[in-house]
This record gives structure tokens, sequence and C-alpha cells, in this order.
């Protein structure tokens, strides 16, 4: 499967801008924590990328993500990264076992308490963000209320990866296609 692939799987099911916007700040994740790992970039991007395409028309718990997977093997989509679509999410009870699930696990909520960051900066840049404003807004229960910071700690424990630098790593991977999340702002003081 091709990442071309995986766009077009993920456009068929999805609409809302800001779920094509996550599923591209998790692919740019997963790529970073491919290249950091030694492991296939593109698949792991592709993994990313497909992680939520079922989210928009089947959000509940008892669809998502088992309707997606199910799309996934009727079109003959490899193993493994059905598998990792299926560990992302806890409540499948599929054990996270490779590097490339638990990456995805660990990535996914991260991204969106990053992107929550970069929005209430006078910006509106993920330029602008540092993992000390980060950390620094973990600390507000209040904020972004809806990311689960219990899954992003143990994600990141479960890659074995401070969660300083795991934030560092997604924060860059997220700056990097900071045009394509909408996230650029008008200026920008870091460059």
């Amino acid at each position: 499967m091709t990442r071309e692939d995986a766009w077009a799987l993920l456009t068929e099911f999805t609409k809302n801008r800001n779920l094509l916007r996550h599923a591209l700040a998790v692919e740019a994740a997963m790529r970073a924590y491919a290249r950091k790992f030694g492991e296939d970039e593109e698949k792991w991007g592709i993994v990313g990328l497909i992680h939520d395409f079922d989210y928009e028309q089947h959000p509940s718990l008892e669809e998502h993500p088992f309707v997606g997977v199910k799309i996934l093997k009727e079109r003959g989509w490899p193993e493994d990264i059905i598998r990792a679509v299926l560990a992302h999410a806890d409540h499948t009870g599929v054990k996270r076992e490779t590097l490339m699930e638990k990456a995805l696990y660990a990535v996914d909520e991260l991204t969106g308490l990053i992107v929550a960051v970069a929005l209430v900066r006078p910006s509106k840049s993920i330029l602008d963000v540092k993992v000390s404003s980060v950390k620094k807004k973990w600390k507000e229960k209040s904020f972004a209320a809806g990311v689960n910071r219990k899954d992003i700690e143990r994600g990141a424990q479960e890659l074995g990866v401070p969660l300083e630098e795991h934030i560092a790593i997604v924060l860059e991977a997220m700056q990097g296609i900071a045009e394509e999340l909408g996230l650029a702002g008008g200026k920008s003081t870091k460059s």
C-alpha cells in the first residue's frame, strides 16, 4: 500500500478538515518515530494517516476502529497495519506489541494537545510552540480536558522514550508540516 492509497481511503471516509489535519499530524509524528527507530517510514506514516479513517462516520466505541478494520481487511490491507489500527485503541483489547503499534498509541493523543497549545498562542502558530509551552499547559487539567494525559504518559513509557523527548519529537514533526496543519500563523518568532 502506498501513501496515495492511504490518502484516498482517508478522504473517502473523512471530510472534516480537523480530522484530516489530525491524520496528517499523526502521520508526521509516526514518520519521525520511524526515522528514530530505523523503521519503515512509509509504512509508519501510512498507519498514522489511516488510523482514524472511520471515526467521522463511526465515532462510537462500539464501532471505531472495528468498522475501519473490517474495511481494511475487505480491501486487502496488510495485517500489521490492521493490527496497529486496532492496537491504538485500548477498548479493542489488542495488546500493543510492535514499536509501530506503540508509537501510534503514543502520538495519537499528544498531537491533539500540541494543536490546542498552538491555538491559544497569539500567533496561532505551532512554529511558536516550545516543549516548555506544552509542559506548562499539560499541568492545567482544564486545558484540553479531552486529551488523556495518562495515555500519553503510558505511550511514552511503552516506547521507552522520556516524556519530554517524546513531546519534542512529536512537536518537531508537526512543526515540519505547519502549513498543512493550518498552524503556520501569520508570524513566527521561531525559525
